[in-house]
């Protein structure tokens, strides 16, 4: 049965876990700052764009997040008291797609990460090539994090997607 208890269940995890792209986010952007202002080598500048970018990046998607849990929670919840049809109309095609950006987010987040591999591992001992190879280590370093918050994010939607399909109002 489908019921309010899981979707506060849900969205309170979504919520709670916004908390880790926050503080990837904003670890990432402290590193960058630290690694630009305080690194002698130009490896370490390299390092900091990736870490800055994606920094920026989860640590906005973990706000966006955060923001808006409640007002879901609130949604959904009305949803299913007031118009339990609007669960399968509704609910169920947005975390679809939600599903499907997961696939498109693991993608690009492993190509960035094989990306940072492949510069980092193919550059670290030419001459003149040391920014690039710190910027592969920093691209592979954020890309593994940002996968590895999303495979979470993606085992419990994908859950709660179940549940919602296997409801019947």
């Amino acid at each position: 049965m489908f019921s309010k208890t899981q979707i506060e269940k849900y969205f309170l995890a979504e919520k709670a876990e916004s908390f880790v792209f926050m503080a990837i986010g904003i670890a990432g952007i402290g590193v960058a700052l630290l690694f630009y202002v305080t690194g002698k080598a130009t490896f370490y500048k390299g390092m900091a764009i990736p870490f800055l970018a994606i920094g920026i990046l989860l640590g906005s998607i973990g706000f966006i997040i955060y923001q808006r849990s409640d007002a879901d929670i609130e949604r959904v919840c009305n949803q299913l008291q007031q118009q339990p049809e609007a669960i399968h109309q509704l609910e169920i095609p947005r975390m679809e797609t939600v599903m499907k950006n997961f696939v498109v987010y693991r993608y690009v987040e492993i190509g960035l990460a094989i990306t940072g591999i492949l510069l980092f591992f193919f550059l670290r001992t030419k001459p003149g090539a040391a920014f690039w190879s710190g910027f592969g280590a920093g691209l592979t370093i954020m890309a593994v994090l940002a996968l590895s918050a999303d495979y979470f994010a993606e085992r419990r939607g994908a859950i709660y997607l179940t549940q919602m399909k296997q409801w019947k109002p």
